[in-house]
C-alpha cells in the first residue's frame, strides 16, 4: 500500500512559471522504496512510500525479492510525480540511495534473479567469514577494503549464491550472470540493460574493492571465488551513469547520482568537510565522519569506508554502525508493548527524574561499532522492585545514545586533531526530542537537527542535481535554515557516573 506524504514544500507560482527542473530522489531502503522529489531549492515537493516484503527462510537469514523491490520503486516514482502536479519531462534528472551490501545475482539476457537478494542484515554467511578469519586473512582484507571480514558485507554473500544456488558458478563462469547491490540491478532496470554500474560508495561496501587504488581487486576476487565478469563499471557518485528507459518512465531521464544510503545522508547533510559527522537514526544508527582525502586506519573497531563527493574523487570516512537502534523502540512496542507508538517513548522516558539505576544493552544481533561483538545477546541490568516503565522506556533510548557516543569516542581516538564538535543527525527516531537531548549530554556535543530530515534522499537529490546543473555546491556550502540545535547541559561529573554504568552493563554483555 502507498503512503503518500503531504507535509510537502508547496511549489510557488513563480517557480512553476519558471518551467523549475526537478530532481526524482529513489530511496530503496531496507524495509521501503521511497521517492521523494525536489525542486531546484532543496525542498520537497512529493513524496510517496510503499514497503515490500521481508522474507525469513530460517533463523538470521533475511531476503528480499528484487522484482517487487523494481516494482515498489516504479510505482512509488509515478506516485510521486503524481501527486506534485508535473510531469516526467520536468525531472531534470534521477538520484538512486539503497540499501548497502545486499546482494542481487541476475540473468545477463532476461533479467530473471537466480535468487532472491540476501539483505546486509543476514547472518547465513557468519559461519564462512570466521573460518576466512581463523585462516589469517583479516588483515589483508582490512588494509585493502577498510571492511573487517563480516557477514554483514556482500563478498561472501555471492560467494553463498554461487555455490548454493543449483548451476550458478558454472554460469557465472560462462559471463551469463550478473552481481550488484540493489543501485545496479534498480539502474539495470531502469535503463532495459543499458547500464551496468555503481558508484565508488557502494562498491567499497562488497569487501571485493580497493578503496586505496579505486578498482576491484584481483585478490579478493580470488579469495571469495567470484567471476570478475559479473562485476560493474565503477563511476563516481555525481555523473551521468546513463539514462531511463522510455518504456518504464515514459522518458529518457538521465541518472545522474548515486550512493549508498549513509553515504548519501553524509552528503545531505552537508558533511563536505574534513571532520564534519551525522549520524542516521534508524533501525539502527549509522555514523559518518569525513575525513577527506585521508584513509584513516581506524586503530578502535571503525570501518574506514569511502564518500561520495561532487567530483569525480570520492573522499573518504569512517563509520561507525549501531545495530539496534530505532529497532529497540519497536521492539518495546511490538514485543513488550509497553508502548503503544514509538512517539508515546518520550512521553514515558520524561515521566522519571532519571534511569533509575536501570541500562539496557540491545544486543538483538549482537554489537556493532566499536565492540564488532556478533553473538553479543540483549541485556538489563539494574532492575529494583522499585523499577517503572518509564525507567525501561528511558534505558531504551538512552542506550541509544550511548552507542552513537561509543562511536564517536573511537573517532575521536582515531582522529584526535579533528575534535568533533557538533554532529548533525536524520531518520525516523531524531525527531524524539528527549534522546536528541540525551545524546547531546551524553557526548558533549551539540546535535544539529535540519528542518528537512530525508536527509538520505536529499543528498541522492544533490549528487544528481550537481551534474545537471540543478544545484550549485558553493550555494549548497550555506548554511541550512530551520535548524534545531541541541546544546549539552550535563556535567562532566553526571556524564561519567552514567557513562560508567552503560560501559559496566556493555562488559557484562560481552561476558555473559
Amino acid at each position: 500500500m502507498i503512503r503518500v506524504f503531504d507535509l510537502c514544500t508547496l511549489v510557488t507560482t513563480e517557480n512553476r512559471m519558471k518551467k523549475q527542473k526537478y530532481i526524482l530522489a529513489l530511496d530503496q531502503g531496507t524495509t521501503s522504496s521511497r521517492a521523494v522529489i525536489f525542486d531546484g531549492m532543496g525542498n520537497i515537493t512529493a513524496m510517496s512510500q510503499s514497503e515490500y516484503t521481508q522474507i525469513y527462510p530460517q533463523t538470521g537469514w533475511v531476503e528480499h525479492d528484487p522484482t517487487e523491490i523494481f516494482s515498489s520503486v516504479v510505482a512509488v516514482s509515478a506516485d510521486a510525480v503524481a501527486r506534485s502536479g508535473i510531469s516526467m519531462s520536468d525531472i531534470a534528472a534521477v538520484g538512486i540511495t539503497n540499501q548497502r551490501e545486499t546482494v542481487i545475482v541476475w540473468d545477463k539476457k532476461t533479467g530473471e534473479p537466480v535468487y532472491n537478494a540476501i539483505v546486509w542484515q543476514c547472518r547465513r554467511t557468519a559461519e564462512y567469514c570466521d573460518r576466512l578469519k581463523a585462516d589469517g586473512y583479516g588483515e589483508t582484507v582490512y588494509k585493502k577494503t577498510g571492511l573487517p571480514i563480516d557477514a554483514y558485507f556482500s563478498a561472501a554473500k555471492i560467494a553463498w549464491i554461487l555455490d548454493n544456488v543449483k548451476g550458478a558458478r558454472v554460469r557465472a563462469e560462462r559471463g551469463e550472470l550478473l552481481f550488484g547491490t540493489v543501485d545496479t540491478y534498480l539502474m539495470w532496470r531502469l535503463s532495459a540493460g543499458r547500464i551496468f554500474a555503481t558508484d565508488h560508495t557502494n562498491a567499497s561496501r562488497t569487501m571485493l574493492y580497493d578503496i586505496h587504488r579505486l578498482c576491484w581487486d584481483e585478490w579478493l576476487i580470488d579469495l571469495f571465488g567470484i567471476p570478475s565478469c559479473m562485476l560493474p563499471e565503477v563511476l563516481p557518485s555525481s555523473g551521468v551513469f546513463g539514462y531511463t528507459d522510455r518504456d518504464v518512465f515514459g522518458a529518457e531521464i538521465p541518472i545522474a547520482g548515486v550512493a549508498g544510503d549513509q553515504q548519501a545522508a553524509l552528503f545531505g547533510q552537508r558533511c563536505f568537510d574534513r571532520g564534519s559527522a551525522k549520524s542516521t537514526f534508524g533501525t539502527g544508527c549509522f555514523l559518518l565522519m569525513n575525513t577527506g582525502d585521508e584513509a584513516v586506519e581506524s586503530k578502535h573497531g571503525l570501518i574506514t569506508t569511502l564518500a561520495a563527493s561532487g567530483g569525480k574523487t570520492p573522499c573518504y570516512a569512517l563509520e561507525g554502525s549501531v545495530f539496534s537502534g530505532g529497532a529497540a523502540v519497536q521492539w518495546l512496542r511490538d514485543e513488550l508493548r509497553v508502548i503503544g507508538t514509538a512517539a508515546e517513548s518520550e512521553t514515558y522516558a520524561e515521566s522519571v527524574a532519571d534511569n533509575g539505576g536501570v541500562y539496557t544493552v540491545p544486543a538483538f544481533v549482537g554489537l556493532g561499532a566499536p565492540y564488532w561483538a556478533p553473538y553479543a545477546r540483549g541485556t538489563i541490568t539494574g532492575i529494583t522492585r522499585g523499577t517503572s516503565r518509564g525507567h525501561i522506556v528511558r534505558s531504551v533510548l538512552e542506550s541509544i545514545a550511548y552507542q552513537v557516543n561509543d562511536v564517536l569516542a573511537a573517532m575521536e581516538k582515531d582522529c584526535p586533531s579533528d575534535g568533533i564538535k557538533r554532529i548533525a543527525v536524520d531518520g525516523g527516531a531524531s525527531a524524539n526530542d528527549f534522546l536528541m537531548r540525551f545524546t547531546a549530554d551524553i557526548g558533549a556535543h551539540e546535535v544539529l537537527r535540519p528542518a528537512v530530515t530525508e536527509s538520505t534522499a536529499l543528498g541522492a537529490a544533490y549528487l544528481a542535481g550537481l551534474a545537471v546543473g540543478v544545484y550549485d555546491i558553493n550555494e549548497l556550502r550555506k548554511p541550512h535554515a530551520g535548524v534545531t540545535v541541541f546544546k549539552p547541559s550535563m556535567t562532566e561529573e553526571e556524564r561519567k557516573r552514567l557513562t560508567d554504568g552503560w560501559h559496566k552493563a556493555v562488559r557484562m554483555t560481552l561476558n555473559g
